[in-house]
């Protein structure tokens, strides 16, 4: 069975590497980092099954390019990353139909949860991570 395709757009390096490190072994990761380069790789890389996007990048904002992602049909799942902790962010965000938005820095268990709800995964379907042998 092939691996759900995730798109991370963000604009900082320890960020994908974060990502990539947390997610990389169950999912099949394609990376941006600026808003315009996302939604190239977004037409690319088709079937995208989720996009993680950050909120605040040079150029194009994250909100900017959720907007001209909601466009598509049909429209995919987009989880929102920032380093504020707002209010107003979130229910713009959510107005504009992310799923969900996590905080950076964010926890390893975060990031798994946020997404294996974002996909709508079983709890039997999800890998559970087990200690390094």
């Amino acid at each position: 069975m092939p691996k759900l395709r995730i798109l991370v757009c963000d604009d900082e390096e320890i960020i994908r590497k974060g990502t990539k490190l947390i997610l990389g072994e169950d999912y099949d990761l394609v990376f941006a980092t600026n808003g315009d380069e996302a939604l190239a790789q977004f037409h690319t890389h088709q079937p995208i099954d989720l996009v993680i996007l950050d909120i605040k990048m040079p150029g194009k904002n994250g909100l900017e390019v959720l907007s001209e992602l909601m466009q598509t049909q049909p429209p995919p799942r987009v989880l929102m990353l920032t380093a504020y902790h707002s209010v107003e962010l979130a229910q713009r965000a959510a107005q504009s139909f992310a799923l969900d938005y996590l905080t950076k820095p964010f926890e390893r268990d975060a990031l798994r949860k946020a997404v294996d709800r974002a996909l709508g995964l079983p709890e039997w379907q999800r890998s559970p991570r087990q200690p390094e042998a």
